[in-house]
Parts: C-alpha cells; sequence; structure tokens
C-alpha cells in the first residue's frame, strides 16, 4: 500500500508513512533472508525479492536534477569555470591563430602549397571556384538537414580537442594547430578567385560562437594535459580526475552552444541576407557570449 501510495516519489509520503516505510522495509529484508535460506523455491521467496526491489528503488533513487541547479549551472557555475581555464583558452586561440596566419600568407604567394595542407580533394573544387561558386551555398530545402550534420561537424570536433588532453595535451595541440592551418589556407587560395569575401560573409554569422566553443575545448584539453605534466601533489590519476572533472563541466556547457551555432550555419550563413546583417548577427552574438562567460556569476566569487 506504501509502494502505491509512493508511485511518484517518497515526497508523497508523510512522515509517519516514512517510519512505517523505513521499519517495514528492513522487517521484510530479514524475512526475505529467511525465506532464501528456508524455502528458496517457494512463491514466497520471489514475491519477497520483488517487494524488496520496488522498496530499494523508491528509498535510494537518485535525487532529480532540479531547475535551480540548471539555473544555477548556466548563471554562475559555468562563467565561474570559463574564467578560471581562461589562460588554458587563450593559449588555445594562439596555437589556431599563429598557424593559421601562417598559411594565409604562405599561400598567398605560393598557392600550390595549399593543396599539401588542404589535400588533393581541393583541386576537386577548382573547377567550381574558377566560375565563381562557393560550397557553401546550401539549398533551402536541405537546410534542416545540413544544420543536423554541421552540429555533429562542430561537437566532434570540440570533442577532439577536449580529448586530446589524455595525450597529456598533445593531440588537442594537433587539432588547434590543424585547424588553423586549414582555414588560414582556404581562405588564401580563395584570394585569387575573388571568393574570401564570400567565405567570410558565410562564416561571419556562425563563426564567433563555433570558434569561441572551439578554443574553450582546446584550453580544456589544454587544462588535462597540464594536470598529466604537472599533477603538483597529486598523482596523474588523480590530477587527470580532478582536472576531469571540472572540464567536462565546461564541455557540457558549451553544447547548448553548439546547437546554436549549428542553427545559425544552417539556416543564417547560407540565407540571402545582406553581408552586414550576418555581420550583425555575429558580432552580437559573439559579444553576447563573451559577455556571459566574463560577467554572470561574479557576485557569487567576490561572497567566497
Amino acid at each position: 500500500m506504501l509502494l502505491q501510495k509512493a508511485k511518484n516519489g517518497v515526497g508523497d509520503l508523510s512522515q509517519p508513512d516514512l517510519d512505517q516505510l523505513g521499519l517495514l522495509y528492513r522487517t521484510t529484508t530479514s524475512d526475505l533472508a529467511l525465506a532464501q535460506r528456508d524455502f528458496p523455491r517457494q512463491k514466497v521467496a520471489g514475491y519477497l525479492n520483488q517487494l524488496i526491489g520496488q522498496a530499494h528503488a523508491l528509498i535510494y533513487q537518485e535525487k532529480p536534477v532540479h531547475l535551480r541547479r540548471i539555473r544555477r549551472f548556466f548563471s554562475a557555475t559555468f562563467p565561474q569555470l570559463y574564467r578560471e581555464l581562461l589562460p588554458y583558452t587563450t593559449l588555445a586561440f594562439f596555437l589556431f591563430l599563429i598557424p593559421a596566419l601562417i598559411a594565409y600568407y604562405i599561400i598567398l604567394s605560393n598557392p600550390e602549397a595549399a593543396y599539401i595542407i588542404q589535400g588533393e580533394s581541393l583541386r576537386q573544387l577548382e573547377r567550381e571556384v574558377a566560375k565563381g561558386k562557393l560550397w557553401t551555398e546550401i539549398p533551402p530545402t536541405v537546410r534542416s538537414a545540413a544544420a543536423a550534420g554541421i552540429m555533429t561537424n562542430n561537437i566532434q570536433v570540440t570533442f577532439f580537442a577536449f580529448a586530446g588532453g589524455i595525450l597529456s595535451g598533445l593531440l588537442t595541440v594537433f587539432v588547434m594547430i590543424n585547424n588553423g592551418l586549414h582555414l588560414g589556407s582556404i581562405f588564401a587560395w580563395l584570394q585569387p578567385f575573388g571568393l574570401s569575401g564570400g567565405l567570410a560573409e558565410f562564416v561571419v554569422a556562425h563563426g564567433f560562437i563555433e570558434l569561441s566553443v572551439i578554443f574553450v575545448a582546446g584550453g580544456c584539453g589544454l587544462y588535462l594535459g597540464d594536470g598529466m605534466l604537472r599533477p603538483g601533489l597529486l598523482s596523474r590519476r588523480q590530477a587527470l580526475i580532478e582536472r576531469g572533472r571540472v572540464a567536462t563541466q565546461i564541455i557540457l556547457g558549451c553544447v547548448p552552444l553548439l546547437v546554436i551555432a549549428g542553427l545559425i550555419e544552417g539556416f543564417v550563413s547560407p540565407s540571402a541576407l545582406p553581408w552586414f546583417l550576418k555581420l550583425f548577427v555575429g558580432v552580437s552574438t559573439g559579444i553576447a557570449l563573451h559577455g556571459y562567460w566574463l560577467l554572470l556569476g561574479r557576485e557569487a566569487e567576490r561572497k567566497v
């Protein structure tokens, strides 16, 4: 009867009911032990086992994730953790930016070098690019599918940048440098065709959020790698566990941002909107995101 009354959880029970539930649970557990010893093949043993299983699931159920805890995470914990790892994120940013600039200027003077970075698949695009067409033109009829695919790709890059920290940060460094080389080289390769501006127009709407999240993921990977290389008084295993707990929270907080970036990239970036409106979307979302990261949760920090 108590189990039926508490079908929505122990919150449905009064204090006397809770006391009685605890007493009955302990008594029934003892009865089950005797039944399993003396009457293991009788139906009573199976019935008591089933009853104990239901009661155990009710008594020891995990607390649900309340909306208050989620709100607390996004209003304070997430931006606080971002600021804590900001030096690592800044380093990841430069690991991306410097190779991008180097690749850009090298490809401008030697366009053939783009095929070394991008691979021979770039030659398949050359014919279309020579006609003044970019591969970023997504037909409206397939934009929903494109947005889903873009989100998946963004999540993959973010995951590799983050997970690379397990290898002392080496994979993270590679991911950041590799992405920087690819972006810088493709812009330089398109320059002689007069299409680098078109690519910039496509990227600008979603790029502020997308790249920011990738830098954060890279920062998390470097943070893990630093813990592996300099564990301090902890063992490397303990350092990885502790830092992994912090970094995982940040990555989970970035998931909604990747969804937003994917939606913008799937619907706004390839649209016929004027470039200045796309620029407005990119700059405004970028300012809002970094304002959120840098400003929220500071009152709680001052109280500590």
